[in-house]
């Protein structure tokens, strides 16, 4: 309700030394592989610093020039409302590493259907596409090949085309030969005639 006078001058050369401070860090970060959720987090920590360094600085000079004081937590109203955009993806992409969701732009449907179309495999089931942290996606299926095929070269063909065509390179593939017959399951209850 009453809040104290703002020292604009101490207020805008504050601001703008750490401006300068947060733009020589994001050009370090800048450099490095963003595809990596800790170093995007970091990336858009220092970006919004600079944000609120550089409201802090435009808020400074309006109550410098026109003793309008209001322009400080308009300034952090604004700071506020970048952070909660870049925190948003950041969230987003965090949660499906939480959960187990598969890689953005990965369909497992689809990597399904290729490896099912691959000739000699017969069929997958168990497939389970995911991410183990940012930029390290797995998969992991049950393969069925022919019966008189051989598991371990197509093992390996699966393991390629799912790197070439996937990017997927942590995989876990258990393969096996199609049975003649499925396994039956029959009553145990004797008849009339076992007693």
């Amino acid at each position: 309700m009453s809040p104290p006078e703002v020292e604009a001058p101490i207020v805008v050369f504050t601001a703008a030394a750490g401006a300068i401070v947060n733009v020589l860090a994001l050009r370090q970060v800048a450099r490095a592989n963003r595809s990596s959720l800790n170093v995007e987090g970091s990336y858009q920590h220092l970006l919004t610093d600079l944000y609120a360094f550089t409201a802090t600085v435009v808020a400074g000079i309006v109550i410098w020039t026109t003793g309008f004081d209001r322009a400080d937590p308009i300034a952090s109203l604004a700071v506020a409302g970048s952070m909660l955009l870049a925190a948003w993806p950041l969230l987003r992409r965090s949660g499906r590493v939480l959960l187990e969701a598969s890689p953005e732009g990965l369909d497992p449907e689809e990597v399904g259907v290729a490896m099912r179309r691959h000739p000699g495999v017969t069929d997958v089931h168990d497939l389970h596409v995911w991410e183990i942290s940012s930029g390290f996606p797995a998969l992991s299926a049950h393969v069925l090949v022919e019966r008189d095929g051989d598991c371990h070269a197509l093992r390996r063909e699966l393991e390629r085309l799912l790197h070439d065509r996937f990017g997927l390179d942590h995989t876990t593939l258990q393969v096996d030969h199609t049975s003649e017959r499925l396994l039956g399951i029959s009553s145990l209850r004797p008849g009339r005639g076992d007693r």
